[in-house]
């Protein structure tokens, strides 16, 4: 049957200037911190100070992996700082412009600090695993890095629910009583066994509510944000969870992995040929010139812009089948609008953005498209 009240859901619920105005100011920052980025990477190669740098690193240190991370940490820090202003602004200042942080400065900075703290160690080891593939395989180099990526992402998806999200929220698993009860029969009916449900503390960061389906085997679990649990009905909670649940259901994790895995490999090999032309063009000695790395963050980059919104694309048709996968699994289309309506409200999502920004940034479809999408199912 059609859920009830289907003919006002939409048109009640209309785009603010708030949620325009935040979006806008959020999208147009994350472009110029990453067009910072980027410009950095191809003046350090444009101008020699690539060259100098890694000349200076040479100096300083002989062991040649010494000079690999003293190098990387240099680039890293000069990024760091020249895209600090715009982390600030998006992060700290505009949330709480709107009204969505719950952060003070020591916090945000505290926060951001951990995360380069967990990150560094991981990014040292990838970049001396790439080094160590431009020395020894030469411009084979991208198959053997692609092999390490591939099980390093298999490594962290198996372990970052229990190892990373910890340190940073508190995990508590989702108490006895009616909500439970519920999650637990729609698991039953389902079919999906689930290691663990819990809650975290999202609310010592910030306003907004969100849950997520984390993790693969043993270490798979459904985490649901503090605001969401206390901000929403026992029902509307239930039919988030069922959308997460669609996502496993449907296999959208080992798909995404899946299609990830085929993604590494022809963007390394393909940005090994162009890294290849480009180190003889520049005039760099070898492919393992640490000068001249900056030049494979730029063809990385490029063929990122190219896939990332391909990637969207399956990404939203898995929101979609989610979406349809939680209506028909608890049966209550209206109570999973509002839950849609209230998540939009509490995170200034815009609900009908431009169709160029949709698809080119977004990995959901528009709150406007789901609701009209499941008024139009029938269960």
């Amino acid at each position: 049957m059609a859920p009830e009240g289907n003919v006002t859901a939409v048109s009640s619920f209309l785009p603010s200037s708030d949620s325009k105005k935040y979006n806008r100011i959020k999208l147009g920052t994350g472009i110029v911190s990453s067009l910072l980025s980027f410009s950095l990477m191809v003046y350090l190669v444009a101008t020699g100070s690539s060259r100098m740098l890694a000349d200076w690193c040479s100096t300083t240190v002989r062991h040649p992996y010494g000079r690999l991370l003293i190098f990387s940490a240099l680039v890293g820090c000069i990024q760091m700082i020249l895209t600090l202003p715009c982390s600030w602004y998006s992060g700290y200042l505009v949330e709480h412009r709107f009204g969505l942080s719950n952060q003070t400065l020591a916090r945000w900075a505290w926060e951001k600090i951990k995360g380069t703290i967990v990150a560094g160690p991981v990014m040292a080891g990838v970049l001396m695993v790439l080094y160590y593939c431009l020395t020894t395989w030469g411009s084979s180099w991208w198959l053997p890095l692609s092999i390490a990526l591939t099980l390093l992402s298999v490594v962290f998806a198996r372990l970052a629910p229990i190892l990373v999200l910890p340190l940073f929220y508190k995990l508590t698993p989702l108490t006895e009583g009616p909500l439970r009860s519920r999650i637990v029969d729609l698991c039953s009916r389902s079919g999906v066994y689930v290691k663990g449900i819990f809650t975290f503390n999202l609310s010592k960061n910030t306003r907004k509510a969100n849950a997520a389906f984390t993790g693969i085997g043993k270490a798979k679990r459904i985490i649901l944000g503090d605001t969401l649990v206390n901000a929403f009905t026992e029902e509307e909670v239930a039919t988030v969870f069922a959308h997460e649940l669609g996502h496993y259901r449907h296999h959208h994790i080992a798909i995404g992995m899946s299609l990830g895995v085929v993604s590494t490999f022809l963007g390394l090999y393909l940005t090994s040929l162009a890294y290849a032309w480009s180190v003889n063009f520049l005039g760099f000695t070898t492919l393992y010139d640490i000068a001249a790395l900056p030049l494979l963050a730029v063809w990385l980059t490029f063929y990122g812009l190219l896939t990332n919104p391909l990637g969207n694309i399956l990404s939203r048709r898995h929101e979609r089948q989610a979406d349809t996968y939680a209506v028909r699994v608890t049966r209550n289309g209206p109570a999973f609008i509002s839950a849609l309506q209230k998540l939009a409200t509490m995170n200034l999502a815009d609900p009908e953005p431009h169709p160029l920004v949709e698809f080119l940034f977004h990995s959901h479809p528009s709150i406007g498209k789901r609701i009209r999408s499941i008024e139009s199912i029938r269960v």
